[in-house]
């Protein structure tokens, strides 16, 4: 496998489009929610687009694949489902995608829950979660259930500690204040709401972040912590637990 680089480019209003090259200048992208962006860094950077990996059908991760697949010639890969339109090759869970040019392979997981058809992709390290694991947070429930999440998250908090998570928006900041509040006495998470401060006080992304402090931070996956059942009431399953959660930052203001 190459040696590859990885750059968050900030789109729209809080999306990041991720893009990975090799030292060849060969890319792809990851949920491209416009092409200007990615246009404008693969011109100052001499790159080439070679793929575009989506995650799920919403319009600000899917806005700009058409156009950059067009003018680059770049192959679409997508998870099954008939609202991504020009998807050149599509997956399902457990499936093994290996690029030749740039050379690099991930394992694509299906995470069901903010959208049916939402797919994660797991390589070089790397986990591209889209919008069901944010840096402090989950992705809201728009067709999924919180059994369908929960089991979803599960999936990739299972993967190694250093695996880098790259989400699909700058939520970190936000996501953290309610962290905070059902979660008072992490210091872990305190530690890293610091971090994330300096980070965002200096112009800079909160991601990526490696697993292990998702672990250690995020309320979403401490479902099983005693702090958070704590919080949501000893007798509640664990689907009861975060379905609570959930449902406390969908109006967390």
């Amino acid at each position: 496998m190459a040696c590859m680089q990885l750059v968050p480019i900030p789109a729209l209003a809080d999306n990041y489009i991720w893009l990975a090259h090799d030292e060849a200048g060969d890319a792809i992208v990851v949920d491209p929610g416009e092409a200007l962006p990615v246009e404008r860094f693969m011109a100052e950077a001499g790159l080439a687009l070679r793929a575009i990996l989506l995650t799920h059908h919403h319009a600000d991760h899917i806005g700009g694949a058409a156009e950059l697949a067009s003018r680059h010639g770049a192959k679409i890969i997508a998870p099954d489902d008939a609202r991504i339109a020009l998807a050149a090759e599509r997956v399902g869970d457990d499936a093994l995608i290996s690029l030749e040019t740039p050379a690099i392979a991930f394992k694509v997981i299906a995470v069901p829950g903010h959208t049916l058809s939402h797919i994660a992709y797991v390589g070089a390290g790397w986990l591209f979660s889209g919008d069901t694991l944010f840096s402090l947070g989950c992705g809201r429930l728009f067709e999924g259930t919180p059994a369908q999440m929960l089991a979803s998250l599960d999936r990739l908090c299972a993967l190694p500690d250093e695996t880098l998570v790259c989400c699909g928006h700058e939520y970190t900041a936000a996501n953290g204040r309610f962290a905070l509040s059902v979660d008072p006495h992490n210091a872990a998470l305190r530690a890293r709401l610091r971090e994330v401060a300096s980070l965002r006080e200096a112009g800079r992304p909160t991601l990526p972040v490696p697993l292990a402090s998702e672990r250690a931070c995020n309320p979403f996956l401490r479902v099983d912590s005693e702090a958070i059942k704590t919080w949501a009431g000893t007798t509640a399953s664990r689907v009861e637990r975060f379905a609570k959660l959930r449902a406390a930052k969908d109006v967390f203001a």
